[in-house]
């Protein structure tokens, strides 16, 4: 709690898709750090683990239950992992008679405009079974629950090997009688997850917030299992972990639909902390590690975005807005179509870039390495078959020779390893200068008036680089710089959102009831804290509206206030998004309750 004296060991731990980064307080207040590579089975089940061993100096992780440490802190990319690769729990949709396939359809957006063989991502769930219910937008129930026909609907389901159920109604986010009732019949039919889209997604729209329902099925589960990995050698520890939101929260608490960004997130906290120690309130983040690149753009408050993909599924959820690259160090060089690429494809952990000395491909990291960007003598020695050897510097040339050799022949040039490692360097420079335009240029943001803050275990090789693409004329590198998304977790508040659908005309009377159910999703948020351990005076709430014109889809968050000052505020919102004044009625859309509180203790200085 806030300026409470640590009475034993605090881990603050970002686990990466390559790395898994370490901050660890001592109980006499010192910072310790520590990397490790986060796949490694043949030396460690569990990055996580084997790091607070090791700080520790014991002998297995099993005398972790005995040991002192007060908590840890965690983002983790094992929700992300899941959806990318499909390993999440066997899911069944349930939803409305004849909207079975509602969510197939979306909202036929094309992953790719111009292909011909449209090849959508396969849905997150096996089965769908559609419930004889109907309810009208008023509540009127037009089709009463047969509950009897779904109960046998989802026995079947469950003795077929499906463990989750995802329930979306029609108009269930504002009248949630038979998404509960349905849930019960999940329960009773041996559904060990259940998930119900008033309590999810409470908003109006049925596919987003199906999809999101979904998801949340399907990875909750996922998480669970890793919590209770973690659970059993830390014995009572208080364990928390970071939301896509920019908060923390009970590892009881943590549920698939807030878990997506959740590493990338503690990256955020982090660069606002440091850059304000330094004087800057305009930030530009560029978080380059193993696999990709995280960029976010910081004005005096966390953005935060309620439309997102990740890994082809929608959702539904508050998260950061962060947009990330698949160009990170781990990236794999190619010469192909007769010309340099680099990712999406990424070597990870294992076998990772070639200089990691464990037979991996040529990757942005040696192209580091040959150019002498990158010290192999300051990088810690974690690589090789058995995880102590230094960076190979012998095996990254070998491997860019052999591509040089490629792009020399392909292009008939006769250009120099050196040369081709150089130029492979320039197209991830292009790429990363894209992402940034994404979080600034596109939402009316000037970088040039901005602090590119670098940061991750790659950035300092390519943050001026960056930098100059894009005219920003200050780049800040900050201490911890290497393990910033950890030491971001530990600065981080408890964090808890409550939303509801109000879909109004702004006028006084609609303002009204909006903060009416502000007032009460606030209090419900403050509540979770309390519940959390976070003192009720340590609170702070904040109250948004999501609005939007008459006949649009496109939401702007802004505070609550008077009639005047909202309005005045959405102009001036909208026209430095779009460059333009808006036109039309606006629209109340739904409103959102932030509770956060519990943060870094008084007493905890940043790095100097």
């Amino acid at each position: 709690m806030a300026g409470a004296k640590p009475q034993g060991w605090r881990f603050w731990i970002d686990r990466g898709g390559t790395f898994t980064d370490i901050v660890a307080r001592r109980p006499d207040g010192r910072l310790e750090t520590l990397k490790l590579l986060s796949e490694a089975p043949e030396h460690y089940p569990d990055a996580a683990l084997e790091g607070m061993r090791r700080l520790l100096g014991l002998a297995d992780t099993a005398a972790l239950a005995g040991a002192p440490i007060e908590a840890v802190r965690m983002g983790t990319t094992v929700a992300t992992n899941a959806l990318l690769e499909r390993r999440g729990e066997p899911t069944v949709l349930v939803t409305t008679r004849g909207l079975g396939d509602a969510l197939a359809i979306g909202t036929q957006q094309r992953p790719e405009l111009f292909a011909l063989d449209i090849r959508l991502p396969p849905p997150l769930y096996t089965q769908v079974i559609e419930a004889d219910e109907r309810l009208a937008a008023d509540g009127t129930v037009l089709q009463p629950l047969a509950e009897d026909a779904l109960a046998e609907a989802l026995a079947d389901a469950r003795r077929g090997g499906a463990r989750a159920a995802a329930i979306a109604f029609m108009h269930g986010y504002r009248y949630p009688a038979h998404e509960r009732r349905a849930a019960a019949l999940a329960r009773a039919a041996g559904f060990t997850q259940v998930s119900v889209s008033h309590e999810v997604s409470p908003l109006a729209r049925l596919v987003p917030r199906g999809d999101t329902t979904v998801a949340d099925a399907y990875l909750s589960p996922v998480l669970g299992r890793y919590v209770e990995r973690l659970r059993a050698p830390l014995s009572g520890t208080r364990l928390l972990f970071m939301q896509s939101n920019g908060g923390l929260a009970e590892a009881e608490r943590f549920r698939g639909r807030d878990s997506v960004l959740s590493g990338p997130a503690g990256g955020v906290v982090g660069m606002v902390a440091t850059g304000r120690q330094a004087g800057f309130e305009r930030l530009i983040g560029f978080d380059m590690g193993g696999t990709s690149t995280d960029v976010c753009l910081y004005e005096g408050e966390f953005e935060r975005s309620q439309d997102n993909r990740v890994a082809g599924v929608r959702l539904q959820a508050p998260m950061l807005l962060i947009h990330t690259v698949a160009a990170g160090g781990g990236s794999i060089l190619e010469f192909a179509d007769g010309r340099l690429q680099v990712g999406p494809a990424s070597a990870g952990a294992d076998p990772g870039p070639a200089c990691y000395g464990r037979g991996g491909p040529a990757c942005v990291t040696d192209a580091n390495l040959l150019l002498g960007r990158l010290q192999a003598e300051a990088v810690p020695a974690v690589f090789g078959r058995d995880g102590r050897q230094p960076l190979d510097g012998a095996a990254a040339r070998v491997r860019l020779e052999a591509l040089a050799a490629q792009v020399n022949e392909g292009a008939g040039e006769a250009m120099s390893v050196e040369a081709v490692a150089a130029g492979f360097l320039e197209v991830a420079v292009e790429r990363m200068a894209r992402a940034v335009k994404q979080v600034s240029v596109r939402r009316g943001a000037d970088p040039a008036a901005f602090t590119l803050v670098g940061f991750g275990g790659a950035a300092g090789q390519h943050a001026c680089e960056v930098a100059d693409a894009l005219a920003i004329r200050r780049v800040l590198l900050p201490p911890f710089a290497g393990v910033l998304s950890a030491w971001g977790i530990g600065l981080a508040d408890l964090v808890e959102l409550r939303q509801a659908a109000v879909d109004a005309a702004l006028d006084d009377n609609a303002l009204d009831r909006a903060a009416g159910e502000l007032a009460r999703l606030g209090e419900a948020a403050a509540a979770a804290l309390v519940a959390q351990g976070v003192p009720r005076a340590g609170v702070a709430l904040t109250h948004r509206l999501r609005l939007r014109t008459q006949g649009s889809d496109t939401v702007l968050e802004i505070p609550l206030a008077d009639l005047a000052t909202v309005r005045a505020a959405f102009a001036a919102a909208h026209e430095q998004r779009y460059g333009f004044q808006p036109e039309g009625a606006l629209v109340i859309e739904s409103v959102e309750a932030e509770a956060r509180g519990g943060g870094r203790p008084a007493d905890e200085a940043l790095p100097g």
